[in-house]
């Protein structure tokens, strides 16, 4: 288990005394596709799948914020993440409302140790992983976690949210 706390994630990975092993990789500050950086950096040894990586997407619905968490490389369903967290529609947030409420900013965002708990949805694959990998709060930090505890620590649905 990582003792670092230089994150407000891994601060809440550690009190929630979840096992968690810390990665980070080299972030290019003009670099703007951030998932794909991830999945380039990470994969690299062979160890890790690039279905593993996973991104955290934030999104808006009638009432208020989401979290929507999938593979990096794939698309959104924003049809099926509205439909697995109970709203009639959703939309992509903006970048604005997302780091204002998350308090990360965009690449960056963690499902873990967000400002607030915003409801969250994270895809059914992440299931079939022994560990999964997301952001840990900054950009190029990345955290493996057990997907059970991303789920239990997000307090997450599960649900098919690809496109």
């Amino acid at each position: 288990m990582s003792s670092a706390k230089a994150t407000p994630a891994l601060a809440a990975l550690s009190a929630a005394g979840v096992s968690h092993e810390v990665v980070k990789f080299g972030h290019d500050p003009q670099e703007r596709s951030f998932g794909d950086e991830a999945v380039s950096a990470l994969t690299g040894a062979g160890d890790i799948a690039a279905e593993q990586i996973y991104k955290t997407l934030v999104i808006a619905g009638p009432d208020g914020l989401a979290v929507a968490i999938l593979p990096a490389l794939a698309r959104l369903s924003l049809k099926a993440a509205a439909a697995a967290l109970g709203l009639s529609r959703a939309t992509m947030a903006d970048r604005a409302s997302a780091e204002r409420a998350t308090g990360y900013v965009a690449g960056a965002v963690s499902p873990f140790g967000q400002r607030r708990a915003l409801p969250t949805v994270v895809d059914a694959d992440a299931l079939g992983w022994e560990r999964v990998f997301c952001s840990a709060g900054r950009r190029g930090w990345d955290v493996a976690v057990a997907p059970d505890d991303l789920i239990r620590l997000t307090g997450a649905v599960t649900a098919a949210i690809q496109a």
